[in-house]
């Protein structure tokens, strides 16, 4: 497999999976027992700090604390330093948002994944994924509404970003010194079916979510200098300058797209 096909088939962020397969579940639109499989896939997916528990329990038993929400209650934020938009003002909920890069409001509360590795006792590694709960204002689901775009602004963003960055890119002759990164970008310009979101959202923010997350994964890649030294610090921040508008694009849009109103 190619790096940018490897690239393509990794997993979206964790909380956009959370956040759009809750609130299909919230709508009525896919049964309870099949979110948290849904949203776990592989892993195991536990939960601290949810109300009425004491200790790690399963996402699973977790989820009821969730069963009174209405679909609109329950947002993603993807914050980054210098752009918090989505969270509901400074505390511990917000630094640790900023600092995963990714977050979920859910009524008064806010959930967080920290992946966790662990060893077992013949060696071998493995992850978990643990949400952890924090408190919020009873104001913070609405601030998370303001300021966002929504689908149709987010494409058409989305789109006029990633055509500007692979044209820079291929003046800085990003192909010499990072073939994936642009073979992934050349890939993103096919059409794409947008499959990965649950029952409920439009053609629309299915195809959004879809070229966004993988785009999400090509920008990972983008932030890892080519082995060797083949790269020199005015190529990196050239590149970088290049790709500092697509990534606002893309988290705007996987934004509008997972927060989308829901259609039965």
């Amino acid at each position: 497999m190619s790096p940018a096909t490897g690239a393509a088939t990794l997993a979206p962020r964790r909380s956009s999976r959370f956040v759009a397969w809750v609130r299909a579940w919230r709508a009525g639109l896919v049964p309870y027992d099949e979110v948290a499989d849904e949203v776990a896939g592989d892993e195991e997916h536990l939960v601290a700090d949810a109300p009425g528990t004491w200790t790690d329990v399963p996402l699973a038993d977790a989820l009821p604390t969730l069963s009174k929400l209405s679909p609109d209650d329950i947002r993603l934020v993807l914050p980054a330093p210098g752009d918090p938009r989505g969270l509901p003002g400074p505390g511990a909920f917000a630094g640790a948002a900023l600092l995963a890069g990714e977050a979920v409001i859910a009524g008064n509360m806010g959930l967080i994944p920290e992946v966790r590795l662990h060893t077992s006792g013949s060696g071998m590694t493995f992850e978990t994924v643990l949400w952890r709960v924090y408190p919020l204002p009873e104001a913070a689901p609405v601030a998370s509404l303001a300021h966002h775009p929504g689908p149709a602004e987010a494409e058409a963003d989305l789109a006029t970003a990633l055509a500007e960055a692979t044209a820079a890119l291929t003046r800085l002759d990003v192909a010499h010194w990072r073939p994936e990164l642009a073979g992934a970008l050349a890939a993103l310009r096919r059409p794409d079916g947008g499959t990965d979101l649950p029952p409920g959202f439009d053609p629309r923010a299915r195809r959004l979510f879809a070229r966004a997350s993988v785009l999400d994964q090509v920008l990972a890649l983008a932030e890892h200098v080519a082995p060797g030294g083949a790269v020199n610090t005015y190529e990196v921040q050239q590149r970088d300058a290049a790709l500092r508008p697509l990534t606002v694009a893309c988290r705007r849009a996987l934004v509008a797209a997972c927060n989308a109103p829901l259609t039965n």
